[in-house]
């Protein structure tokens, strides 16, 4: 129970979800990380980023399982929490959750800087500043204004991907004569580089994970919530298949592995088309991610919050934003002081890393809790081997991880 009388409503629809998970999930992850893939998988990249779809795709339908059983804040903590009933481990798993998601979102507004100075000139603190104070007054305003701008982002996320797939049509041409150089041998040498690209791949399939924590403000959740899940990983597949053919077909292995602006670089050497709007979409991507990762943070406190797992003040709801404003307020504040104060490097494998112990923990949960309790009425019904493969993919590839380090 929060402290007061006020709670979080249920005003979240199919559309605006899904929209919200794609934000996410086609956040600035593939505006920048495609170049990083191709340096470990060089010309399989298409298939790191399928062997990134495979392993994200296991979890996704355990995801969508437990959104529908338990379809409360703090998700993964919840899920835990009912599989193994060690509500220590529940109260980390949240916490870590909650902190990869404030590190990505403060390393996504200092990256926007470096898109912004290209059109305007100010001091690095005052924009990354306004960007942040800015994104946690939206957050506080309420969901539904969150998820809507959100939404409306989105469309600009896609649509400068679908740029990027129309800008190299041509190279898709060359595709039949081309696919012996894009299917790896089998081949230790080959599937190490690949694995690699995979785990850096990874982190831009990663996102659908957070919609469960807003699961309290959605309609029909055990409906919604695993529709929306797979739905927003499918299409994401599908963009990133595309993308990332025309990213190898286009620049080729070494012009892609230099690039610090691939996308950018696959328009410039397909068509004429003006540059400066790949950067501008970038940009708006990267406002996006940050915007859905501070409202994830936020209602990850007021779910821990509300179950008395954290200080109880973060379980309060406004009256008449019915948000967890206290919540909004820290996660605002800290995410502004790691902006400002705390240089962050390597993210995308620090938080990959995080999200895949995270996923296979998940996916534990949901063979425990289907050992008890094996269907449900509403929602979907995963069969047992779903999780156990979740739990064995996302494990490999951590090993993988591991073994070169």
């Amino acid at each position: 129970m929060t402290d007061n009388d006020a709670t979080l409503q249920r005003s979240i629809g199919l559309p605006l979800l899904l929209f919200f998970g794609l934000g996410n999930i086609l956040g600035a992850g593939i505006y920048v990380l495609i170049g990083k893939v191709a340096g470990e998988a060089a010309m399989y990249t298409p298939v790191a980023f399928f062997v990134a779809s495979v392993v994200a795709g296991f979890s996704a339908f355990s995801y969508g399982e437990l959104s529908a059983r338990y379809p409360f804040s703090a998700g993964e903590a919840v899920y835990i929490q009912e599989g193994f009933q060690i509500t220590t481990l529940s109260r980390i798993t949240g916490l870590l959750i909650a902190l990869a998601g404030m590190v990505s979102a403060a390393t996504i507004a200092r990256g926007f800087y470096g898109y912004f100075d290209q059109f305007i000139h100010l001091p690095e603190a005052v924009v990354v500043s306004g960007v942040v104070l800015t994104l946690g007054a939206i957050t506080a305003k309420g969901i539904k204004e969150s998820v809507s701008i959100a939404a409306l982002l989105t469309l600009f996320e896609i649509a400068g991907l679908l740029m990027v797939i129309y800008a190299g049509r041509d190279s898709l041409v060359t595709l039949p004569a081309q696919m012996d150089t894009l299917l790896p041998p089998v081949t230790a040498e080959a599937w190490s580089g690949i694995m690699l690209g995979a785990f850096l791949a990874f982190f831009a399939f990663i996102g659908f994970e957070d919609m469960v924590n807003i699961a309290e403000e959605v309609k029909r959740p055990q409906f919604t919530m695993p529709a929306a899940i797979l739905i927003a990983l499918l299409i994401a597949t599908v963009i990133y298949a595309l993308v990332s053919l025309v990213a190898v077909l286009a620049l080729g292995q070494q012009s892609l592995i230099e690039s610090n602006a691939p996308l950018a670089d696959i328009i410039a050497a397909s068509s004429d088309y003006d540059t400066a709007w790949i950067s501008l979409i970038g940009m708006l991507a990267i406002v996006n991610g940050a915007l859905i990762q501070l409202v994830m943070a936020s209602r990850i406190f007021y779910g821990m919050a509300t179950r008395g797992w954290l200080w109880r003040g973060l379980s309060r709801v406004h009256p008449k934003t019915n948000t967890p404003l206290n919540s909004t307020l820290m996660v605002t504040g800290i995410i502004l002081t790691l902006a400002l104060f705390i240089p962050l490097e390597g993210l995308a494998r620090i938080t990959s890393f995080l999200i895949l112990v995270v996923f296979t923990l998940v996916n534990l949960a949901l063979i425990a809790i289907k050992r008890r309790s094996p269907d449900m009425d509403e929602g979907i019904n995963t069969p047992i081997w779903v999780p156990v493969a979740g739990c064995v993919t996302s494990t490999c590839l951590l090993l993988a991880q591991l073994l070169v380090i």
